[in-house]
This record gives C-alpha cells, sequence and structure tokens, in this order.
C-alpha cells in the first residue's frame, strides 16, 4: 500500500522524465512516435487559420457569476433528469426549458415548481424554438441534451448568442463540426465543455490522482470504451425520441460513442496537457446483434424492419500518443453483456482494472512495491486514500441529487462552483473536440479497411504545456448571497 508520507514521482518527470524543456519533450516524443506509425498514414489536415484577433481559450477562467442561470435545450429521458440536478446545485437556476414538443418543457418547467424551484419559462413546438431561447439575457450556460445531429448547431448557436455551453456527447460528429466549435469558442470568448460526467466518476478520478502521483511509473496504455447493452431501449418506441439513437446504425461504421472510456483515460494521461493523440486505427466487428435481437423479439409490423443495420457491433480503436502510449477505446451497445466503461490504466509499475467485480466499488489494482506474487489486489484502500476531493467534499449530495451514481451531480456541482468562482473549466473545448474526435475518425479509418488516420491538434501546438485539469486543488463553493 502506498504510504501517505512517502513522496510522489514529480509530476513533470510522470510526463516527460529527465527532458526539462516542452520543447524538447514535444521534438522527441514526437520523433519516437513517427518511428512507431505506419508510414500511410496520411497527415492531418492544416489547422483552419484562426481569424484576426481570435486566440486560445486555454488557461481563460470564466467570468465571476453570483448566480449561474441555465438554460436547458432538449427534454428527453437526460435533460429532464438533468435539469433537476441543475436546479439542487447551490447558487444555480434553470431560467429556461426548452424541447421541438412543447408539453415536455411544460411538464419540466411544472415539476421544478412543484419541487419549490421558481418556474422556468417554457419554450418549444417548433424546431428553431431554442433559438428564441437563447435571445434571453437572463441566460448564463446553456446546456444541451439533444440527439448527436443537432449537437454542433445548437452548441454553435449558444455561444454565437453569448452563453458558455455544455453539451452532451458528442459536441459534434464530423471534424469540420469539431473545429468549428473550437474557432467559434475562440471568437466569441466562451466556453464549450463535453458533458463528460464520467471524467467525473469516483474511481475514475481517484484513477488520475494516482497516475499522476507515479504510482503506476511511467504510463504506457490505457483502455476504456462503452459497452452497454441497449438493445431493448434502442428498439423502445418511448425511450429514444424517433428511434433517433437507432438510427446512427443504419447510417455508418464508426465508434459512436467511446467517450465515456477514453475521456478518463486520456485524463490521465495528460492528453492536451503534455501529450496529445495523433494516430488512430479502427476495426469492427460484423453488425449482428440488432438485426438479430429484432429477429427474436420485434414483431413484424414494427418500423425497425425497414431498417439495414451497417454499424460493426463492437467497434474498437487504437490511438497512439506523441509520447508514445497507446490507448484502446471500444463501443458496443447491440450485444448481450454486462455494463462496463473497462477504464484501466498500465504502466512500468503496476495496473488498476476497473468494472472486475472485485469489491463493492469494483476495481482490481497490483503496483510494485507494494504488491508481489501475481495476485491482483482489492481498489477500495486506494480509493479512500486518493479519493478526490469533488468526492469528498460533495459526494453525500451527489448520492441524493443524480443519476449514474452521483458522478452527475458531480459534474453539474463542478461547473457552477467554476462559474461562480470565477476558474478555469476543467475540461475545454479543445479536450472536447480531442475527446469526440474518434467518431468520424473511425468511421474514416474503417472506410480505409482499417488504416491509420490522423488525429487534428485541436490546441494548435498548445499540447506541450503543462496545465492542470481534472486534477485541480480544492476550492470552495462561493456563498449563496
Amino acid at each position: 500500500m502506498h504510504m501517505p508520507g512517502t513522496p510522489a514521482v514529480p509530476r513533470r518527470l510522470l510526463l516527460g522524465g529527465a527532458l526539462a524543456a516542452t520543447g524538447a519533450l514535444a521534438a522527441g516524443a514526437g520523433t519516437a512516435a513517427a518511428a512507431r506509425h505506419d508510414p500511410g498514414t496520411p497527415a492531418p489536415s492544416p489547422a483552419p487559420r484562426r481569424e484576426r484577433g481570435q486566440t486560445s481559450m486555454i488557461g481563460v477562467p470564466y467570468e465571476r457569476h453570483p448566480v449561474v442561470r441555465v438554460g436547458v435545450v432538449g427534454l428527453g429521458n437526460r435533460g429532464a433528469g438533468m435539469s433537476e440536478g441543475w436546479a439542487a446545485v447551490p447558487g444555480c437556476t434553470v431560467t429556461a426549458v426548452c424541447d421541438v414538443r412543447a408539453d415536455r418543457a411544460r411538464r419540466t418547467a411544472d415539476r421544478l415548481a412543484a419541487r419549490g424551484r421558481p418556474r422556468p419559462a417554457a419554450y418549444g413546438g417548433s424546431e428553431d424554438a431554442y433559438r428564441r431561447m437563447l435571445g434571453r439575457h437572463d441566460i448564463d450556460l446553456v446546456y444541451i441534451a439533444t440527439p448527436w445531429e443537432f449537437h454542433h448547431e445548437q452548441g454553435r448557436a449558444s455561444l454565437l448568442a453569448g452563453k458558455h455551453v455544455i453539451v452532451e456527447l458528442p459536441i459534434a460528429t464530423d471534424l469540420d463540426g469539431l473545429w468549428d466549435l473550437v474557432d467559434t469558442s475562440e471568437r466569441t470568448r466562451r466556453h464549450l465543455m463535453l458533458a463528460e460526467n464520467c471524467s467525473y466518476g469516483r474511481n475514475e478520478l481517484a484513477m488520475l490522482r494516482m497516475a499522476h502521483e507515479g504510482l503506476f511509473g511511467d504510463v504506457t496504455n490505457g483502455h476504456g470504451g462503452y459497452l452497454h447493452d441497449l438493445r431493448a431501449l434502442l428498439f423502445s418506441d418511448t425511450y429514444y425520441t424517433d428511434a433517433w439513437r437507432r438510427l446512427w446504425h443504419t447510417r455508418s461504421t464508426a465508434s459512436l460513442y467511446a467517450m465515456h472510456g477514453l475521456a478518463p483515460i486520456a485524463a490521465a494521461m495528460d492528453i492536451n496537457r503534455g501529450d496529445r493523440m495523433t494516430v488512430l486505427r479502427a476495426t469492427a466487428t460484423a453488425p449482428r446483434g440488432l438485426a438479430e435481437y429484432r429477429e427474436r423479439f420485434v414483431p413484424r409490423s414494427h418500423p425497425s424492419w425497414r431498417e439495414t443495420y451497417v454499424n460493426g457491433d463492437l467497434v474498437t480503436c487504437l490511438i497512439d500518443t506523441a509520447r508514445g502510449r497507446v490507448i484502446r477505446a471500444e463501443h458496443d451497445v447491440s450485444s448481450p453483456r454486462p455494463y462496463s466503461r473497462i477504464n484501466t490504466l498500465a504502466g512500468s509499475r503496476g495496473i488498476f482494472e476497473d468494472y472486475s467485480g472485485t469489491s463493492a466499488t469494483g476495481g482490481r489494482v497490483y503496483l510494485e512495491p507494494d504488491h508481489s506474487g501475481h495476485t491482483w489486489r482489492d481498489f477500495d484502500a486506494y480509493r479512500k486514500e486518493f479519493d478526490h476531493w469533488l468526492w469528498v467534499k460533495v459526494g453525500d449530495d451527489a448520492a441524493g441529487n443524480g443519476g449514474h451514481g452521483g458522478m452527475d451531480y458531480v459534474m453539474q456541482w463542478r461547473t457552477v462552483q467554476q462559474m461562480r468562482a470565477g476558474l478555469v473549466p476543467d475540461i475545454d473545448v479543445y479536450d472536447s473536440a480531442a475527446w469526440c474526435s474518434p467518431v468520424p475518425l473511425s468511421a474514416a479509418s474503417l472506410a480505409r479497411q482499417g488504416r491509420p488516420v490522423a488525429v487534428p491538434d485541436f490546441t494548435r501546438g498548445a499540447w506541450v504545456n503543462l496545465r492542470p485539469g481534472l486534477d485541480s486543488r480544492t476550492t470552495e463553493m462561493p456563498p449563496v448571497r
């Protein structure tokens, strides 16, 4: 067991060894990575040129907000539930809600009022109703929980309306859309953040702290993903409105939603903060799961029988980084299997594996010199020792106010705290774009029979600089006056 009094490996040594200069780090890592890459890998497209006066949003704090006023777009299962979470955070109020179905907006507003919250204004009835909502002056943050195909357009419109934005996964589904959101954020000086709640998971944050304190030694690889049997929900006539999520499986072969597992691994490796993803190659199994489920359980009168499913059941992305690490990211929502985000990190001194069922909290670990004998050990004690301050501070509140084991509320609480205290966001638009880029990149790789494709550098070179992210220091929520 790691002793609290034992000096941690300095974070710079964990990232760069004896290389002190970030220029040397970038050059050396780039050369090493290039030697491992397939020579047929296409060079990344040049980053779009910044407009005159357009500058990076890295390190830019939020302006201070005495109260954070939230507008919600999209009130299906996710948006309606998260509206209550936003309203529960101290110093946050939901001032407006919007859905193309006006009855959903009214129900959400009524429910918040019944819980003793101020009743938000309700918008709906048309596809552009959200634009009317964006004209309000009492919205500081727009939360978007609509189907994926609308995220780019609605996120961009929110930035242009002068709002900060938090968008459910993914923020965009093509590279042009990702670059456009990066550039629009830089031009408007407003932050856009991926609503990556799993980055705020308790085990994920403890793993990150352990990595940054050197317990895994030199981190070499990680494995994350989204493995979730959604077949019943995908064929439900009520859960995903107009079957929007099932229809994505008819459009392309791609890793549609691996960010839940990829993002925590990327954070532990300091992607965009001393390392970056450089090359992606993808594989896909045959598309069998949805068609077979339909054959067994769905009546022939169901509209899904007019659909052809083309997305592979399991899509796997292998991602190289500039520092020579490898990330494996997986997506499978079409197969019978228990839920897992995998969440595994390994290095020269040990390994952590989540979702192994070895303890009540999940996770097993093997670390030298603490362990020997080739026997897995329980993660519980490590999680207690390396528990992130956010869970220590608001974990009890999270249990009663948010879904997904409380990490929804932790993400919402932290976002509001950062905006009220004028802090730099833990997750910025560059992280958000990088974590979502495997959606179009996997499609591009699979279209080339799995050959590697280059990952854009959304930071335009700033990835070489070490900077904080989810490994934040304890800060207080400003008092509500």
